[in-house]
């Protein structure tokens, strides 16, 4: 397994394997890898020959008061992990190599951005869409694996994708969840026991929505309703949105008459936590019954 800190070197190795006739598989991600990005490298070992990891904690998709500074971080651990999982490349640049001084170019989107996690992490999106371009253009990747557990960052990098004309093919994969159905992400660790085990709500409430929408219930008020009194139940719990939102445009849905995404994020004591449910069901939530 090779480990490239230079972007340049980086984008050399790619057009080398891109001249060989390799097929390349990216797999974006922070680092603080677990049981989730490792199934996205399982899905890239499928459908490429060299599997490129990029391990890269964006400070550009932070907002001030979040957390980038104590984002966890363990690239020993990580790097393991890669070795065992048959990653071929990890991309792991410093900050001032992918935003050197004078650095002013961003990827912004207009429409599929502004709900959401778009509407309470002002500029987040930005921040993601930007990294992801240079990823593209730095690794030159084939196939691109992203998690459904960020389902609106995986629709708006479609977006990007097609109308920025990325020769790549996004691919999505389903959530991986604990043997008790919470979400598998790296702030997961920010939890004491007892927020651990009130974070599970957020599942809940969507299997709330999943129950009323299997017993014919179609008004979207209604589900956010039952969903939002399930989570007003937990002590540390705080709503940052609960929504139901058509399923390719992102915007509000008032009925589930067409494919729709439900998501919501939840303060869980001073963590945010985020989950979702695609109806009807499409196996990419893999919410436990």
């Amino acid at each position: 397994m090779n480990i490239i800190t230079s972007p340049l070197d980086m984008q050399k190795t790619a057009r080398a394997l891109r001249r060989a006739g390799k097929r390349i598989g990216l797999v974006p991600t922070m680092g603080f890898l677990h049981e989730g990005h490792l199934s996205l490298v399982k899905l890239a070992r499928q459908q490429a020959d060299v599997v490129i990891l990029s391990i890269f904690v964006n400070p550009t998709q932070f907002g001030p008061n979040e957390d980038f500074s104590r984002y966890p971080r363990d690239f020993e651990r990580d790097r393991t992990l890669c070795e065992t999982a048959g990653v071929d490349i990890i991309f792991n640049p410093a900050p001032e190599a992918m935003y050197p001084a004078g650095y002013s170019i961003y990827v912004e989107e207009n429409v599929l951005s502004k709900g959401l996690c778009g509407a309470s992490r002002p500029g987040h999106f930005r921040g993601v869409l930007t990294v992801v371009a240079k990823l593209f253009n730095l690794t030159l990747p084939d196939v691109a694996i992203f998690g459904q557990k960020d389902a609106q960052q995986a629709r708006l990098i479609q977006q990007m994708a097609h109308d920025l004309n990325f020769t790549v093919t996004i691919v999505l994969a389903p959530i991986i969840r604990e043997s008790d159905g919470l979400a598998k992400s790296s702030r997961n660790t920010y939890l004491s026991p007892a927020e651990r085990r009130e974070a599970l709500g957020l599942q809940q409430a969507l299997q709330t929505a999943r129950r009323l929408y299997r017993e014919g219930e179609r008004d979207a008020q209604r589900i956010i309703a039952a969903m939002k009194a399930g989570i007003e139940q937990i002590s540390s719990a705080r709503v940052d949105y609960i929504a139901i939102v058509d399923r390719d445009t992102l915007q509000r849905a008032p009925r589930l008459d067409t494919p729709v995404l439900v998501a919501l994020a939840v303060y869980i004591g001073q963590t945010r936590l985020i989950d979702n449910l695609t109806l009807p069901e499409d196996g990419l939530s893999n919410l436990p019954e």
